[in-house]
């Protein structure tokens, strides 16, 4: 029950601090850290925790606002860089990059709490 808790948690604050915050794009990890610390779980547990929560909203927004000019400019960045124009390649990407700090911030929170 903590686990799913600590991950609607992380995507709310993430997904909130994001929309309403007038904050710099990687403002979510101090709401994952600070998640992290109040929550505590194991180090393994609280990693995964910050990795989904962040990777499906980061994935989940970035699919609405691709969807929302029918992938043109997507592909005109995966064109950019080494995707081969592949949109999708694009949000998986991008999906995991958030995932990956979402994880580790989340993981720095645990360590923190274990002190």
């Amino acid at each position: 029950m903590k686990i799913i808790i600590s991950i609607l948690l992380c995507a709310l604050l993430a997904y909130a601090i994001g929309i309403y915050g007038n904050l710099p794009w990687w403002s979510f990890v101090v709401t994952n850290l600070i998640v992290a610390i109040v929550v505590p779980q194991k180090s393994l547990h609280s990693f995964f925790i910050g990795f989904l929560s962040i990777g499906l909203l980061w994935g989940g927004m970035a699919i609405g606002i691709d969807q929302g000019n029918q992938h043109i400019l997507s592909t005109k960045v995966a064109t950019i860089l080494p995707l081969k124009g592949s949109y999708i390649s694009l949000i998986v990407l991008t999906s995991f990059v958030g995932a990956l700090l979402g994880g580790l911030a989340s993981l720095t929170g645990s360590f923190i709490k274990m002190k």
